[in-house]
């Protein structure tokens, strides 16, 4: 029975781990570049040393992107390794209950647009499925000034982090 139970298993692992290389070759047009479907797949999994893992695949820009949960609300977010914090544009932050006054735009920031204003906040929670760290500083910046909202290094320092051909794996 035990054998049954672990060929099952590794049945299950190998296709789990072919299946998106085969669903792109079926799924592509002849002439064009094919898709990789697991590029937008993220696995959550208990590691062996107890603590919880998320695997986040790139995708055709090799950006991470992830659905994470800010305060208890959904928010994408577009992994940034250069961003010192977690920066929001407005009109995301006004979906979670966030409206800086124009007064408490007092950070500036380089960005890839140049130099930006941003009011500071704090952010009671931030959960990347499961991954859970709590009272974080954060940014808010004009939309004009941002493109995508960024999770940062206010997140990324307080969790172990690994980039790893085309993953980026958080644990904690």
């Amino acid at each position: 029975m035990l054998r049954a139970v672990l060929g099952l298993v590794a049945l299950v692992v190998v296709v789990g781990m072919t299946a998106p290389k085969y669903l792109t070759q079926i799924f592509s047009k002849p002439g064009q570049p094919s898709v990789n479907v697991a590029t937008e797949l993220q696995t959550v999994r208990p590691s062996q040393t107890g603590y919880r893992t998320v695997t986040l695949n790139s995708d055709r820009r090799g950006h991470f992107s992830v659905e994470a949960r800010i305060d208890g609300r959904p928010i994408g977010l577009v992994v940034d390794t250069g961003a010192s914090k977690i920066v929001l544009r407005e009109t995301s932050a006004a979906r979670l209950g966030i409206f800086p006054r124009a007064s408490e735009y007092i950070g500036r920031a380089q960005t890839a647009n140049g130099v930006a204003k941003f009011a500071p906040v704090r952010l009671a929670s931030v959960d990347v499925n499961g991954i859970v760290v709590r009272d974080v500083e954060a940014a808010v910046m004009a939309d004009d000034a941002l493109h995508e909202n960024l999770l940062g290094m206010t997140f990324l320092s307080r969790v172990k982090w690994s980039h790893d051909r085309g993953r980026l794996i958080l644990e904690q």
